[in-house]
C-alpha cells in the first residue's frame, strides 16, 4: 500500500465512522420512540405486561421497568380465571407516600449558613414564593420546563420510604449484627506471580520459564506447581489474560471467562467449597467488561485462586519481578501501622481487613462492642439512591463543536478527603414536616451532618452552567446531571450536595425536603484512612528519589496499590443487595416468596426474582454514600492551598460556562488552564492530560477516550511551562 491508498483508506473509515454515528443517533431515537409508545400503551387499564413484552419484542421485567404499575397488574393468563377475592388496593409498605407540603430552603450568600425558612412556635419565617401549583395541586414537574428530548433516557424513580409507622420502622438497625474488631489473626497465603504471555514465573527470590501451552487454567496450575511448593495457594496474573483466549468464540465476554473457569480439569482439580474466616469459595466472573475473573480451585488438602494484579494497580508492562517487589513494598509500609497485617487476594479484602482492625477496644471508649449495621430496608433504600462516581459526557451545543484545547484535571486519592466524620448508629428520621418545625440553625446543622435527603429541586431560571444534582434514569447511565434552567425533578442526594446546590458559588438553588435520614456524627473511619495516606505518601515520595528505573516502577505500583485499598475498601462498605431467581409452574404463583417479582413467563412456568440484603457485620453503605457525595460535590467546588498557604477555589463550577467537556469520577476536562494550586495531598487536582490546540468535541465514548490517552501522551512528552 503506498501513501495515496493509505489516505484514501483513511478517508473511507472517516465516512464509515460518520455513517455509524448516523446509524446509532437514529437507532437511539428509535428505541426512545419505543420506550414512550411501551407506557402510552401501559397506560390502557387492561394493559398486561406479558402482552405487551413480545409486541416490543422485549422481557417481562423490561417492560415492568419502564411502567412499573404493571408489576401488580395479574398477568394475561391470571386476567382470565376466575377469583374468589376482590382485588387488593392496599397501598404496600414500598408505595410513594401521600405528597407532604415541603419546604423551601432560601439559601443566604456563601458567607453565611443558608437561610431557610422555617416555622415554629413563635410564628412563620419569611419565605419566597414557591413554584405554582398544577391543575391537581402538586408541584412542577421536570417536563413542566424542559421537554423530555427525543432518545433521551427515561426518568427512573427512586423507592421513597412509607408514611407513618411503617416507615418510621426502618429506622433501626439489624439485630446481632455488629461490626467488631476480630479476634483472630488472618493467615497468610503463599503467592506467586505468573506472567502468561511469556510463561516466566517469579517465586520468592527464584525465576522460571514456563510451557504454559494454550493458558488453560489446568494447563496454568500443572505447569505452576511443577515449580512451587504444594503450600502455594494464589496465583497472580501480573499479563496475558488467560481467561480471554477464547473471547472470539463466544458473543459475551463474560461467556468466554466462564468457559476458561469452568473447563475440564485432568489434573484432578475441581471447583473450591467455602472455607475459612472469608467465606470465599466458587469462581467469581464479572458482570461488567473490564472485570477481572477469580477461579478458585481445590484439590484434596490444597487450595487456590487464580487472580490478576490489574484488581490492585495497572501494571503498565512491568517485569513480573518488578510487580511482587511492589507487592513487597507495600506490605512493608503498612506493616509498620499494622503488625498482624495479612495482604489479601484483593484490595477490597485488604481494606475491609485493616479497617475491623482499627474499631475500638479502649475500655470506656464509643462503639468498643461494634458498630451497628442498618435495617435491611436503608440499606436497600441507600443502595437504589446512592450514586458513585460522575460520569458524564458534554456535547454540542452546550459546547463548542471545536474545542480550543482540552486539559484533563484529576483528584489525588480524593476519596481519602472525604472520610473524616461519617454517619454512626440508627439513622433518624426526618420529615418534611420535622424539618419545617426546625429553627434555621437546626436545619443548617442537619444539612451539614452525615445526612441523605428526598428533595425537589428547582434550578434557578438563570442558570448556564453544568448540573449539580443527580437525577436518575434508565439504561447504562443510572444517573444523569439536569442543567436546563427552570427545570424541576425530585432525587436523593447526600447532604454535602444539598448544601453545595443550596451555596454554589454562581446562584442558590431551590431546593424542598420531602424527607430525609440523619445520623449520629463519629469519626469510624479516620484511623483507617490516616494510616493508609500515610503509607500512600511515603511510597509516593519514594518513587520520586528511587536509584533505578525498576524500583521506581516498583514503589509508584505499590502506592497505588495501597491507593486502590483505601477506595475498594471504602466501596465495600457498600454491599449490594444478593439476587435470587426461580420458578413455579402457571396457577401456583401463591408459592412466588415475599417480596420476589415476575420476571418472565413462558406457556406453563412464572421465573420470579428477589432481591434482598445479606447479614453482612461489615454492611455500611451510609458510609460510602457520605463519601461519594462529599467527592461529587468536591469536584464542583472545594478549596485548595496555595504555596503561601492561602486557600483558593477549585472545581468545575470555579471555571467559566460551557468550558466544562466532561466528568470522569474524580476528573474534570475542560477547555481551558485554571491555575489551581497542587501539593500532591489527597483531594489536590493534578493536571494528567493535555491538547493544547484544537480539537473536534467528542460525541460519543469512544471519541472521548481515544482524546484522554493522546492527552496524556502529549503531556509526558511535552509537559506545560508551569509543570
Amino acid at each position: 500500500m503506498d501513501a495515496k491508498e493509505f489516505k484514501d483508506g483513511l478517508a473511507a473509515l472517516r465516512g464509515m465512522r460518520d455513517e455509524i454515528k448516523k446509524a446509532e443517533r437514529a437507532l437511539n431515537k428509535l428505541y426512545g420512540k419505543r420506550d414512550r409508545q411501551i407506557k402510552t400503551v401501559a397506560a390502557y387499564d387492561e394493559a398486561k405486561a406479558d402482552r405487551i413484552a413480545p409486541a416490543a419484542g422485549l422481557s417481562v421485567k423490561d417492560i415492568v421497568d419502564l411502567a412499573p404499575h404493571l408489576a401488580s397488574q395479574p398477568t394475561a393468563a391470571e386476567a382470565q380465571q376466575p377469583t374468589g377475592a376482590p382485588a387488593d388496593t392496599a397501598v404496600e409498605s414500598g408505595a410513594v407516600p401521600p405528597p407532604m407540603t415541603p419546604v423551601d430552603l432560601q439559601p443566604a450568600d456563601t458567607t453565611t449558613p443558608p437561610s431557610t425558612p422555617a416555622a415554629d412556635e413563635q410564628g412563620p419565617v419569611e419565605s419566597s414564593p414557591s413554584q405554582p401549583p398544577t391543575a391537581e395541586g402538586a408541584a412542577p414537574t421536570a417536563a413542566a420546563h424542559a421537554p423530555e428530548s427525543p432518545g433521551a433516557p427515561a426518568p427512573r424513580e427512586l423507592p421513597t420510604i412509607p408514611d407513618g409507622e411503617a416507615g418510621d420502622r426502618w429506622f433501626t438497625v439489624a439485630s446481632n449484627l455488629l461490626s467488631q474488631r476480630p479476634d483472630f489473626t488472618q493467615r497468610p497465603r503463599p503467592a506467586v506471580f505468573l506472567d502468561a504471555t511469556t510463561g516466566d514465573l517469579v517465586h520468592g527470590d527464584r525465576r522460571s520459564r514456563l510451557d504454559l501451552g494454550r493458558a488453560s487454567a489446568d494447563e496454568i496450575l500443572t505447569a505452576v506447581y511443577a515449580h512451587v511448593r504444594d503450600t502455594t495457594e494464589r496465583i497472580y496474573i501480573t499479563a496475558g489474560d488467560p481467561w480471554h483466549r477464547d473471547a472470539d468464540r463466544y458473543p459475551y465476554l463474560k461467556d468466554a471467562v466462564r468457559a476458561w473457569l469452568d473447563a475440564p480439569m485432568p489434573g484432578g482439580w475441581k471447583v473450591e467449597s467455602q472455607r475459612g474466616h472469608d467465606r470465599l469459595a466458587g469462581h467469581f466472573v464479572p458482570d461488567r467488561h473490564g472485570g477481572t475473573p477469580v477461579g478458585r480451585w481445590e484439590r484434596g488438602h490444597q487450595h487456590v485462586e487464580i487472580r490478576s494484579v490489574s484488581e490492585w494497580f495497572d501494571p503498565e508492562g512491568a517485569d513480573v519481578a518488578t510487580i511482587r517487589h511492589a507487592f513487597t513494598l507495600m506490605w512493608q509500609n503498612l506493616k509498620k501501622d499494622w503488625p498482624d497485617l495479612v495482604l489479601m487476594g484483593s484490595p477490597s479484602q485488604t481494606g475491609r481487613d485493616l479497617w475491623t482492625r482499627t474499631i475500638p477496644t479502649k475500655a470506656g471508649a464509643r462503639w468498643t462492642d461494634g458498630y451497628p449495621v442498618m435495617s435491611d430496608e436503608i440499606r436497600q433504600l441507600l443502595h437504589a439512591t446512592s450514586g458513585q462516581g460522575r460520569t458524564e459526557l458534554i456535547t454540542p451545543p452546550r459546547v463548542p463543536e471545536q474545542l480550543p484545547q482540552l486539559y484533563e484535571f484529576d483528584r489525588t486519592l480524593a476519596y481519602g478527603k472525604h472520610t473524616w466524620a461519617s454517619g454512626v448508629g440508627a439513622p433518624r428520621r426526618v420529615t418534611a414536616q420535622s424539618f419545617a418545625s426546625w429553627s434555621e440553625k437546626e436545619q443548617a446543622n442537619a444539612l451539614f451532618a452525615p445526612s441523605h435527603w428526598q428533595v425537589r429541586i428547582t434550578i434557578p431560571d438563570d442558570w448556564n452552567h453544568v448540573g449539580i444534582l443527580p437525577s436518575p434514569v434508565e439504561g447504562d447511565r443510572a444517573w444523569i446531571y439536569p442543567h436546563e434552567a427552570g427545570r424541576t425533578f425530585t432525587t436523593w442526594a447526600g447532604g454535602a450536595e444539598v448544601n453545595l446546590a443550596l451555596r454554589n458559588p454562581i446562584t442558590p438553588w431551590k431546593i424542598e425536603i420531602l424527607d430525609g435520614l440523619l445520623w449520629e456524627s463519629g469519626t469510624p473511619l479516620k484511623e483507617w484512612s490516616e494510616k493508609l495516606k500515610k503509607a500512600w505518601s511515603g511510597l509516593s515520595a519514594a518513587a520520586t528519589h528511587a536509584g533505578t528505573d525498576e524500583l521506581r516502577q516498583a514503589y509508584k505500583l505499590a502506592s497505588r496499590g495501597v491507593r486502590s485499598i483505601l477506595l475498594y475498601g471504602i466501596g465495600g462498605f457498600a454491599q449490594r443487595p444478593t439476587t435470587t431467581t426461580g420458578q413455579v409452574p402457571i396457577g401456583r404463583e401463591s408459592q412466588i416468596p415475599n417480596g420476589a417479582t415476575i420476571t418472565s413467563m413462558t406457556d406453563d412456568t412464572v421465573i420470579w426474582e428477589r432481591t434482598k440484603m445479606s447479614r453482612n457485620p461489615n454492611a455500611h453503605p451510609e458510609w460510602a454514600s457520605g463519601v461519594w457525595s462529599a467527592a461529587r460535590a468536591a469536584l464542583l467546588s472545594t478549596r485548595a492551598k496555595n504555596p503561601d498557604g492561602q486557600s483558593v477555589h477549585v472545581g468545575a463550577l470555579h471555571l467559566p460556562p460551557h468550558s466544562v467537556v466532561a466528568f470522569r469520577t474524580d476528573a474534570i476536562y475542560t477547555t481551558v488552564m485554571p491555575n489551581w494550586p497542587y501539593n500532591g495531598e489527597p483531594g489536590d487536582y493534578l493536571l494528567k492530560g493535555t491538547m493544547p490546540h484544537p480539537v473536534a468535541a467528542p460525541t460519543t465514548e469512544s471519541e472521548f477516550y481515544t482524546l484522554q490517552s493522546l492527552g496524556r501522551t502529549l503531556l509526558q512528552e511535552e509537559p506545560p511551562d508551569r509543570l
